[in-house]
């Protein structure tokens, strides 16, 4: 009997009254029945191991795990345990640290293929090499020219300067052989520099390779850890 057929029982009398009044509680009892369905039942084990079952979340299980179960028993959702201020930041900062893993692994794998399909030969990742480090020796020769006109430039300079053995040298000369020297200097470094990127280009090629022949032999891409050097930054070198 439903509330519809409920509203039906209008005619006067006591045993109608009595029967449209049973009519109505059964209609309650079946609208709390199917609401329960719809939330569910909560059960738990307590801390002092007894099975407690409830309509709705239950209190004394709010640190534990607690299960919503269907009427016919099957488990239908889990409610994590309710976490302190404390254990919610551990949880995060764990969720943090898996996700940088997952991201790392994922951003390993690309950086795997995206090698191996660059350099599907050892030859190829050779010619590679050799461009990089043919543009910085291509200045380090420029810097050679340099310091070979400026060691030429300085020659007349030294030689004018020993007419004034024991003199004050002319402003002009002291200028000039002052300028000779920075700009040697600026070289010098320059020239040091360029050999650090020569150095640094090859380990960076040299970790490549060493990954490269892991892949071409079938290691899985992102299975190596991290590239050396993929951050910027030059991979260690090899103990001598």
């Amino acid at each position: 009997m439903n509330r519809a057929t409920c509203s039906h029982l209008t005619t006067p009398g006591i045993a109608w009254r009595a029967l449209a009044l049973l009519c109505l509680t059964l209609t309650s009892v079946a609208t709390h029945a199917q609401t329960k369905a719809e939330k569910g039942i909560y059960t738990c084990i307590d801390d002092r191991g007894r099975r407690l079952t409830a309509d709705r979340p239950i209190p004394e299980c709010s640190g534990k795990e607690q299960q919503i179960l269907n009427q016919d028993g099957s488990i239908r959702a889990i409610v994590p345990p309710t976490l302190t201020t404390e254990e919610r930041a551990l949880w995060e900062a764990r969720e943090r640290a898996a996700q940088e893993a997952r991201a790392a692994q994922l951003d390993a794998v690309r950086r795997d293929r995206n090698l191996i399909n660059r350099y599907p030969t050892e030859a190829k990742h050779q010619a590679a090499r050799e461009a990089a480090l043919d543009t910085v020796r291509v200045a380090i020769k420029a810097t050679e020219a340099r310091l070979r006109e400026l060691e030429a430039a300085r020659k007349p300079l030294n030689d004018e300067a020993e007419f004034y053995l024991g003199k004050p040298l002319p402003a002009r000369l002291r200028t000039a052989m002052d300028a000779n020297e920075a700009s040697v200097e600026a070289q010098r470094s320059a020239a040091s520099t360029q050999e650090a990127e020569l150095d640094r280009i090859n380990k960076l090629y040299d970790a490549e390779l060493e990954r490269l022949r892991k892949l071409w032999a079938g290691a899985p891409a992102g299975s190596l850890g991290p590239l050396p050097g993929a951050n910027g930054k030059p991979p260690p070198a090899k103990p001598r």
